[in-house]
C-alpha cells in the first residue's frame, strides 16, 4: 500500500498573546536569528495563550488592570520600567503611554488563527504587535482587529461574519486551557516539532545556534 510522504518541514508552534512584551521581544529576537540563519524548513504556527484569560470581554482600563495585578502604582511603574527598557534594549518602538485598555485578546487569537489559512500569520502578529504596544489600539475591538486584518491583506467583510458569528471562539477556548494543563504558564513559549521547548524570549544568539543545529538535522539541546 502506498503511503503519503511525511511533510520535511519542521514545526515551530509558538504559544503567545499579542498583549505580551516579552513576547513582542521574543518574535523580534527570533526574526533577526532567521535573517542570517542556514536555510531551515519551519512552518511557524503561532498559538492561543491569554494572559488574562479570566478578563472581561470588554477588557479594562489600563490604570485599573496594572493596580490589580501589581498592587498599586509604585509596583506597576517597577515591573514596567524594566519591562520597558527591554524592549528598548531589543531596539523596538514602544509608547505604554497611549495604552489606554487592556483587552480580552481571545479576538485578535481569532484574527491570528484565521491569517494562517491565508499566509498572512506572521503580518497579522507583527501588526498587532504595532497596533498595542505603539499605536495604543485596543486590539480587543472587533473594528479595530477587522482593519488590522484588511490592512494584511485579509478579506474584512469575511472577518466581520467570522467574528459575528463567534467563528472558532470555543476551539481557542479549549486550546488555551489545554497549554495550560500541559503546563504552560508563561509565554512566549516555543516548540521545536513537538518535542523540545525553548521558554522566554530567547536571545538572537541562542536562536542562532538552534537553527544551525536543525539545518543539521541535529535536534536541539542535545
Amino acid at each position: 500500500m502506498e503511503t503519503a510522504e511525511k511533510s520535511a518541514d519542521i514545526t515551530l508552534d509558538i504559544l503567545s498573546d499579542p498583549i505580551c512584551p516579552w513576547c513582542y521581544i521574543g518574535k523580534a529576537k527570533l526574526d533577526a536569528a532567521l535573517r542570517d540563519a542556514p536555510p531551515v524548513p519551519l512552518d511557524i504556527h503561532w498559538r492561543v495563550y491569554q494572559l488574562n484569560p479570566d478578563m472581561p470581554r470588554g477588557g479594562m482600563g489600563r490604570a485599573d488592570y496594572l493596580n490589580r495585578k501589581f498592587g498599586g502604582p509604585e509596583g506597576a511603574r517597577d515591573v514596567y520600567g524594566r519591562i520597558e527598557q527591554a524592549v528598548r534594549d531589543a531596539g523596538l518602538p514602544l509608547d505604554f503611554g497611549k495604552i489606554g485598555r487592556t483587552p480580552n485578546t481571545l479576538d485578535a487569537h481569532r484574527l491570528i488563527r484565521w491569517a494562517r489559512t491565508t499566509g498572512r500569520q506572521e503580518a497579522v502578529v507583527d501588526a498587532l504587535f504595532a497596533a498595542y504596544f505603539v499605536q495604543g489600539v485596543d486590539i480587543g475591538d472587533r473594528d479595530a482587529l477587522i482593519a488590522i486584518g484588511g490592512g494584511q491583506g485579509m478579506d474584512e467583510d469575511l472577518l466581520r461574519r467570522l467574528y459575528a458569528e463567534d467563528a472558532d471562539r470555543a476551539l481557542l477556548e479549549n486550546e488555551d486551557a489545554l497549554a495550560r494543563e500541559m503546563g504552560v504558564t508563561g509565554v512566549p513559549c516555543f516548540v521545536i516539532d513537538e518535542t523540545y521547548a525553548l521558554v522566554g524570549a530567547q536571545e538572537t544568539a541562542t536562536w542562532r545556534a538552534v537553527l544551525e543545529r536543525l539545518a543539521k538535522g541535529e535536534t536541539p539541546g542535545t
